[in-house]
């Protein structure tokens, strides 16, 4: 149990049925009437944000998440299987819980995983990572002062959308949050 009072951004808050990480807290103390805490939830498995107003030094109970780099190794054809570097345990993730993380994944590749009591909450890529084109239409000569974008597979399969000078074999850095073009990588 903690007090509104103690509230941190990245908290995790179990009300409601339901574990709420705190996005944004603000006190507010008006001139009139007593303090109150604003804050902007995220809901952990259903991605759901709302705002909720709480009075100051109410008690709301945290829960316990445990967040860890793992890397991950391989799909098993239902389950993206993660390892723990330090521990060498292996962790199975359902593909639901991956969301579109699983577009942005290689073999290898680093992810932070958060735990509630043994089951995972949800899986956090690095802001970017480098990946190949593997498939991209060649691009056309001619008018390119409108600065268009052609799509492209990468490795993985997931598609996005690059500059028209791109070609099959390029590698670019991509946004894992929305999938989007970053730069050529060398």
């Amino acid at each position: 149990m903690a007090t509104t009072n103690d509230l941190k951004n990245g908290m995790v808050l179990s009300m409601d049925q339901g574990l709420w990480q705190v996005l944004e807290f603000q006190h507010v103390k008006p001139g009139k009437g007593p303090a109150f805490v604003r804050t902007k939830l995220k809901n952990v498995t259903s991605g759901k944000i709302i705002d909720k107003t709480f009075n100051a030094g109410t008690k709301v109970e945290t829960a316990t998440v445990d967040r860890s780099d793992m890397e991950y190794l391989y799909n098993d054809g239902t389950d993206f299987i993660f390892m723990d570097s330090k521990t060498y345990e292996q962790i199975p993730v359902s593909a639901e819980i991956m969301g579109s993380a699983k577009d942005y994944l290689l073999e290898n590749g680093q992810a932070m995983i958060a735990q509630h009591e043994g089951s995972v909450l949800y899986v956090e890529l690095p802001p970017s990572v480098v990946m190949e084109i593997t498939h991209t239409e060649p691009g056309l000569q001619g008018d390119r002062s409108t600065g268009g974008t052609k799509p492209a597979t990468l490795e993985t399969g997931a598609e996005i959308q690059v500059p028209l000078f791109l070609e099959t074999g390029t590698k670019v850095k991509v946004d894992t949050r929305d999938g989007s073009y970053l730069g050529r990588v060398n």
